[in-house]
């Protein structure tokens, strides 16, 4: 065999049999042609693409679920804070608001609710859960604590901020102090609402402004009272009925617990007898109390009472001849204790309210003035219910306070020459 038999073109490919005389090269794998006689292209290799993770968007991802997690963390622990400040007060504000409750609350919860719909607490669900659970913990019998199961949250104007916190404000709202010290006061016979809500502001009691907006506004459910509505010509709704006694008060308590005070002595102290004796005299309690008040007022001491009392009897029986009551101290009580005691931001003036009051001289009421002119005590009262039998229309006093009565004009006019020359009648 010749050894030129092996021999390899360059190509590496034996060119046995599959060179023509012209050295072309022609390959045995090669696809023959198709009946049209058309060749047939192979169709080129192609590769599925890598799937691989990219690196940019996992960070995205990552960096996404942070925030989320950050600005979470934060909303919680802003509302974490909001509760907290809802309960101990930490960051509010001493500005007060007013709330008035116009009808009896039993329930802790209609309270909360309360307190939300005036700004006073952000997160009342949370608010309630606490109550709950501090009511749950402290019992029922818990002597200074707030959720008292016999407790309601008693009618009145209220003046609350948010620095009382949650329980405080529930206390005050309940008529309890937000301290446990007291202060004793006694109010004499004879107080009128402007000595009374001065002695006691001046005492931290209770604000002014709040005394003042219960005594005229605040409805109560004490037979005496009861019927009582805020008159125009009227300066005090509640004059007269504020019980002269002494009582003892929390400093810083609700303006409506101090008031709720005196009126439920006053309520007790005035028994069912002496309203039927009202009755029998023709007289509502209420005629009674503004007679009251004037003995109160003009009696040097508990003896003339019963005197002065059947003068003013007298006088109311026979208004044909006597039209005015004829008495001092019901102009005096505007000029000496209203007028003085109005804030120039007051509706009237003391000069609105004398033809309502004014019972001498050139008056034209007739009868009694339309409120008491001060808070009279029990003896007055009952000098008032039961006054002595006498034919005595007039009386004065002299400087050294003794009384002088007379049937008669003349007969007052000769007394007042010989014992009290001074005064002009």
């Amino acid at each position: 065999m010749d050894n030129s038999d092996f021999n390899l073109n360059e190509t590496g490919i034996n060119p046995v049999d599959t060179a023509s005389s012209n050295n072309d090269i022609y390959f045995s794998n090669v696809e023959p042609e198709t009946e049209n006689n058309k060749p047939v292209t192979a169709s080129p290799r192609t590769h599925a693409p890598v799937k691989r993770k990219r690196k940019d968007k996992g960070v995205a991802n990552t960096y996404t679920f942070f925030i989320v997690v950050i600005v979470v963390s934060m909303a919680l622990s802003i509302y974490a804070v909001m509760c907290l400040n809802d309960i101990l007060a930490i960051t509010k504000t001493t500005s007060s608001v007013t709330v008035s409750l116009d009808k009896p609350l039993d329930d802790m919860g209609e309270a909360i609710d309360i307190l939300a719909d005036n700004g006073l607490i952000k997160c009342k669900g949370f608010c309630r859960l606490f109550a709950e659970y501090r009511k749950a913990q402290v019992g029922p019998n818990y002597r200074n604590g707030v959720y008292f199961k016999d407790k309601t949250y008693e009618p009145g104007v209220y003046y609350l901020n948010g620095k009382m916190g949650l329980e405080g404000m529930l206390q005050t709202l309940q008529g309890s102090s937000q301290t446990a010290e007291t202060v004793t006061l006694t109010f004499p016979e004879g107080y009128t609402v402007p000595d009374i809500v001065e002695k006691l502001t001046a005492n931290e009691v209770c604000d002014k402004s709040a005394l003042l907006s219960v005594i005229q506004t605040v409805d109560f459910n004490y037979s005496l009272v009861g019927n009582l509505k805020a008159q125009e010509n009227v300066p005090y709704r509640l004059e007269g009925y504020l019980f002269p006694d002494t009582y003892e008060f929390y400093i810083g308590e609700s303006a409506t617990s101090v008031v709720r005070k005196f009126l439920s002595n006053g309520d007790a102290k005035i028994k069912e007898k002496y309203r039927k004796r009202a009755e029998e005299l023709g007289y509502s309690m209420d005629d009674i109390i503004k007679i009251a008040s004037i003995i109160q007022c003009e009696a040097g001491n508990e003896e003339q009472m019963k005197i002065i009392s059947s003068v003013i009897h007298n006088r109311l029986k026979d208004q044909a001849n006597f039209p005015l009551l004829g008495i001092d101290s019901t102009a005096d009580y505007i000029t000496n204790k209203v007028a003085p005691s109005l804030a120039s931001t007051s509706a009237h003036t003391g000069d609105y309210y004398m033809p309502y009051y004014n019972t001498t001289g050139s008056a034209t009421l007739v009868g009694l003035p339309v409120s008491p002119i001060c808070n009279p005590g029990i003896t007055a009262i009952v000098a008032a219910l039961y006054p002595d039998d006498t034919d005595y229309y007039y009386f004065f006093h002299d400087t050294n306070g003794n009384m002088y009565t007379a049937k008669t004009y003349s007969e007052f006019k000769q007394k007042i020459i010989a014992y009290a020359p001074y005064l002009s009648y």
